[in-house]
């Protein structure tokens, strides 16, 4: 990864991940709208998962995905990094994470405090049904949980910026 990578620049790298090479092409959207690295995003538009699409890879392939928060509770603090909001194993490669088999069901961000990074990973396993899922969603580690299901360095990653909307910023 390049030092101008926008995951290397949002700390993703370093903070979340270690550096990768993608290898797989993954699309994020939320009623339509493509999560794209750094954008910020709207609580009120992140209420429902998203259409997450794993557009490369075969279908002899299956692929975990994480949703991660980790500025929790605030960016400047995040002592308790990193929240775990989704998790998705299973996913035939080619085809979308409806097609998995949902660990960890979707949580809602809710960020309070600051601007919060919330990242989706994509880590190719070893086989179908190789990944347990994690005991729960606070002080989870990315890198531990892929450690831990023997999944090597990530395939695919992208994040959105979100934080809390106040009245003035709805309309």
């Amino acid at each position: 990864m390049a030092k101008s990578d926008p995951l290397t620049i949002g700390r993703v790298i370093g903070d979340v991940i270690d550096p990768f090479s993608p290898s797989v092409r993954m699309s994020v959207t939320y009623n339509n709208k493509q999560v794209y690295n750094g954008h910020e995003l709207f609580p009120s538009l992140v209420t429902l998962k998203p259409r997450v699409q794993v557009h490369d890879g075969d279908m002899k392939s299956f692929f975990t995905l994480i949703m991660t928060d980790p500025d929790v509770p605030g960016p400047s603090d995040p002592y308790l990094r990193e929240h775990l909001h989704w998790i998705v194993t299973d996913i035939p490669g080619t085809t979308d994470a409806t097609f998995g088999k949902e660990v960890m069901t979707y949580e809602i961000p809710r960020p309070n405090i600051g601007i919060h990074r919330f990242v989706f990973i994509l880590f190719k396993q070893k086989r179908r049904g190789s990944v347990a899922p994690p005991c729960g969603r606070d002080r989870f580690c990315t890198n531990k949980f892929a450690e831990l299901n023997q999944l090597d360095l990530p395939v695919a990653a992208v994040y959105f910026n979100c934080q809390r909307e106040t009245a003035a910023r709805r309309r």
